[in-house]
C-alpha cells in the first residue's frame, strides 16, 4: 500500500436464506419480501470505478483519480486492469458459499467471535 487505494477482497456471495441456515438451522423463516430501501445485491466495486480498478490474486485495488496515481507503476505493480465496465458484486460473483461451507468457516474461526 502506497497510500489512498481501497483494496476489496475476493470473497465468496451467499443468498440471505443459506446463511440463516447456516446459522440457524431450527430457525422457522417468514418470507416478507423487499422492503424500501432494501438492496438485493451488494456491490463492492462499481462501473464508475472500473476506469482506476486493477486485479489481483485475492483482490481488487481502486487507485485514486489524483495527481496521476491511477497510472502509476509503484501503486499498480502486478496488477491487471479490469476491463471497461466492470462490476463486483454479489450477483455477477462466480464465488458462492454453501452452507455446509459457511458453518465448517465458523466451527474452525470461532475462537475469533467476541474477542475484539
Amino acid at each position: 500500500m502506497v497510500g489512498g487505494e481501497i483494496y476489496v477482497k475476493k470473497i465468496p456471495s451467499m443468498k440471505m436464506t443459506d446463511l440463516a441456515a447456516a446459522i440457524a438451522p431450527e430457525a422457522k423463516l417468514e418470507v416478507v419480501g423487499i422492503r424500501p430501501g432494501e438492496k438485493l445485491h451488494e456491490q463492492m466495486v462499481s462501473q464508475e470505478d472500473a476506469y482506476t480498478t486493477y486485479e489481483y490474486s485475492e483482490h481488487y485495488k481502486i487507485l485514486p483519480c489524483i495527481n496521476g496515481w491511477a497510472t502509476c507503476l509503484k501503486r499498480i505493480k502486478d496488477g491487471i486492469k479490469v476491463p471497461e465496465g466492470f462490476v463486483y458484486a454479489s450477483d455477477t460473483n462466480d464465488q458462492w458459499m454453501k452452507v455446509s461451507e459457511l458453518r465448517e468457516w465458523i466451527t474452525n474461526n470461532n475462537h475469533h467471535i467476541g474477542k475484539f
